[in-house]
């Protein structure tokens, strides 16, 4: 894997830490194996800022991974959706901050279990973000698991639950982002479900295109398929940097 010595693309204003355009994207490792990540890596190159590696990856040999991109100095986003007993949410905690990973994820679904990660994580730099809603669930879903409130009202209680507790911020649709953003200030906010105009929105529900995020208060945009599954992976990542370069002006 080539390493992230070389800085590339636009400049602009820092803003929460993050200056060049192609910081902001986080690229999906979303393939069933270390190789296949590997390969797909080689093919971005120094086009993107973070690598997430979630469950599927995690399980598949993606913890010996981390250590490796921590190492060559690439950033990397765990997405592991921590929710469990606060024993185990903090011990999960440390060991996911003793990788050198740069961003954890952790559902923000009460109290306890934020105490509990921010406790695991201690004084490492790794940075919580607290799930608020999944991207994928409507307000019908939410009636599903006993909640009669639209995904924005839930969201910005978990969110400000997130912030609270000690997280550097947190993780909601861009359709949220706008009203978020007046409410948590310096706080993160990481976006998925991130389509550019007229793609297939596949399983996400609560979508937005790469630039209207940004405008609407995204720190962080998290893209998959779009670019993992593109003909080339450079040239569509390259396009959301661009479209993301523009939008901060």
């Amino acid at each position: 894997m080539q390493d992230r010595s070389r800085s590339t693309g636009h400049r602009g204003k820092e803003v929460r830490g993050v200056t060049l355009p192609r910081d902001r994207l986080i690229v999906a490792l979303d393939v069933p194996g270390v190789e296949d990540a590997k390969a797909l890596i080689d093919k971005l190159g120094d086009s993107v800022g973070v690598y997430k590696i979630g469950l599927e990856l995690l399980f598949s040999g993606g913890f010996a991974l981390i250590h490796e991109l921590a190492q060559a100095g690439r950033p990397v986003f765990v997405d592991a959706k921590l929710l469990d007993i606060e024993a185990t949410v903090e011990r999960a905690t440390a060991a996911i901050a003793r990788t050198g990973a740069a961003f954890l994820t952790v559902h923000a679904m009460d109290r306890k279990t934020i105490a509990a990660a921010a406790r695991g994580r201690g004084d490492a730099p790794l940075k919580l973000l607290g799930v608020t809603v999944l991207t994928n669930l409507s307000r019908a879903d939410l009636a599903e698991h006993g909640i009669d409130e639209a995904p924005l009202a839930v969201v910005q209680r978990r969110a400000m639950m997130a912030r609270d507790g000690g997280f550097d911020g947190i993780i909601a649709s861009a359709q949220e982002a706008r009203a978020l953003r007046e409410r948590l200030r310096q706080s993160l906010i990481v976006t998925p479900g991130i389509r550019q105009a007229g793609e297939d929105t596949q399983d996400q529900t609560r979508v937005m295109t790469p630039a209207a995020a940004i405008k609407a208060g995204a720190d962080y945009l998290v893209v998959g398929r779009p670019i993992t599954q593109a003909p080339d992976p450079r040239e569509a990542a390259e396009a959301i940097v661009e479209e993301i370069a523009s939008a901060l002006g």
